[in-house]
C-alpha cells in the first residue's frame, strides 16, 4: 500500500489543476499497464470523516478535521508488485507539482497475507477469514 501524504494546515484548499489532474492519470494508466494496480483513490479532507478511539474507559468518536494533524493522508494506492524496491521505484515516478510546495510519498507498506499468520491463527480461522477478504473466490 502506498500512501500519499497531505499537509493538515492546507488541507481541503487546493485541488489539482487540469494540468496536474492528467499527469497523475498518465502515472495511474502507466500503473495499469504494467499490471500492478489493484487500487487506489484520494481522500476528501478529514473534516468529513470522524476518528474513532478504544480505551479501556470506553469508545469515543471525534469528528473532522483533525487540526492537531501536521500530516495526514491524502490518498493511496494498493500495488502489487515482487519487492519493496520495485514500489519504491515506480513511487520515484509520480508526478510533482512545485505549485503545492514539498511533497513525499508518506509511506509504503506491504499488506499482510493470510499466510502471515499462519504460525498463530488455526487453518480454519483462515480459511474464513480469507473467504471475507474474498467472498467471490470462495
Amino acid at each position: 500500500m502506498v500512501m500519499t501524504k497531505g499537509d493538515a494546515a492546507d488541507e481541503g484548499k487546493a485541488q489539482p489543476t487540469q494540468e496536474m489532474f492528467e499527469k497523475m492519470q498518465a502515472f495511474n494508466e502507466q500503473l495499469v499497464k504494467a499490471g500492478i494496480i489493484l487500487g487506489g483513490e484520494g481522500l476528501q479532507p478529514s473534516s468529513a470523516g470522524a476518528r474513532i478511539a478504544f480505551s479501556t474507559s470506553g469508545t469515543s468518536v471525534m469528528d473532522g478535521p483533525f487540526t492537531e494533524s501536521k500530516e495526514v493522508i491524502a490518498g493511496y494506492w494498493i500495488w502489487e508488485v515482487s519487492s519493496l524496491a520495485e514500489a519504491i521505484e515506480w513511487a520515484k515516478r509520480c508526478p510533482f507539482d512545485p505549485s503545492y510546495g514539498d511533497s513525499q510519498i508518506l509511506e509504503i507498506r506491504p499488506l499482510y497475507d493470510m499466510d502471515d499468520f499462519a504460525a498463530t491463527v488455526d487453518p480454519e480461522t483462515l480459511t474464513r477469514s480469507e473467504q471475507l477478504r474474498h467472498p467471490s473466490s470462495g
